[in-house]
């Protein structure tokens, strides 16, 4: 089954709007999606479906990187899913007891860095203390690094197989040394085609379909086209952001009164959302980038999902 929706009443709406999200499901401090909450104050049916999973590579040699502190200088986490490996590593090896005895110390000890407070706090967790959370992205954070580290050993970097370069070509043109593992690549869901089968036979084609990743658009337009048939062209496809409402309530730094059409000011975000857009142009698809609510602002709705 896909996540459950949730409406409310808005007077000003006249039918109510579905409206397909291809993302996991984040809970807030309410116990509910803050997409879905926002969403559903302005009477529009939202619905979640996770097109994204992932899977975990050579552990048990970043298991042994882990369990050597004294040949690195330091540790660099961008992504939740990374801090998620090295907890692996933690439980699979038995490794608990002497992270808490010793190792947690000796890499305290060294400079953890991380992109993220949501980073930030999953690497807190495993007892370690962080820094450059709050750079925002990955050129900010290489920076940060740049005027911070000294040491000749290099920087263990956990991280995906989707990774970008700017923060290890950033470190290597200032010379510090970086080592990457690669401990999880990103894999389709293996739910997508199920679970958008089910949507569509229960909610019928939505009037709008947001992708938040160029994975996640690659993955699921194929079974959109083909559950959409020829309705294809009454959907507004747009390309959206996870970071733009964020899992403590809270807005981000633009505002969720209202929709925005200008590209996000931040240098990460404008990143994220022209990777985005790029991968959309080269499947055919115009998509706008957007805050989520309300739909009723839109001065210029996306183009539909219809290839060139």
């Amino acid at each position: 089954m896909f996540p459950c929706s949730v409406t409310a009443p808005y007077k000003d709406c006249q039918a109510i709007m579905k409206v397909l999200l291809l993302k996991d499901a984040k809970e807030d401090d309410c116990g509910q999606d803050p997409y879905i909450r926002e969403l559903g104050l302005y009477g529009l049916e939202a619905t979640l479906i996770p097109v994204l999973s992932f899977e975990f590579l050579s552990l048990p040699s970043f298991s042994e990187k882990l369990s050597h502190p004294e040949d690195y200088g330091g540790l660099i986490f961008t992504s939740p899913r990374a801090v998620e490996a090295a907890q692996l590593c933690l439980e699979k090896n038995n490794k608990t007891e002497v992270w808490e005895r010793s190792l947690k110390e000796k890499w305290n000890a060294k400079s953890v860095y991380v992109v993220g407070n949501a980073t930030a706090s999953l690497v807190s967790k495993i007892g370690l203390d962080t820094e450059g959370e709050t750079c925002g992205n990955a050129e900010k954070l290489a920076e940060y690094i740049c005027s911070r580290e000294s040491s000749a050993l290099p920087l263990l970097f956990p991280c995906g197989n989707l990774k970008r370069e700017i923060l290890p070509k950033a470190l290597k043109d200032k010379g510090i040394a970086m080592e990457s593992v690669t401990v999880y690549q990103t894999i389709p869901h293996p739910g997508i085609q199920g679970n958008l089968n089910s949507y569509y036979s229960q909610q019928g084609v939505p009037a709008s379909i947001t992708f938040f990743s160029p994975s996640g658009l690659t993955y699921s337009l194929k079974h959109i086209q083909e559950l959409s048939g020829d309705n294809i062209d009454q959907i507004k496809a747009a390309a959206a952001l996870s970071s733009v409402v964020n899992t403590s309530g809270g807005s981000s730094s633009n505002s969720l009164n209202g929709w925005e059409t200008e590209a996000p000011r931040t240098g990460q975000r404008r990143l994220s959302v022209n990777l985005l857009l790029a991968a959309g142009q080269e499947l055919g698809l115009g998509l706008r980038w957007f805050l989520p609510t309300p739909f009723s602002r839109v001065p210029c709705p996306p183009r539909s999902l219809r290839t060139l």
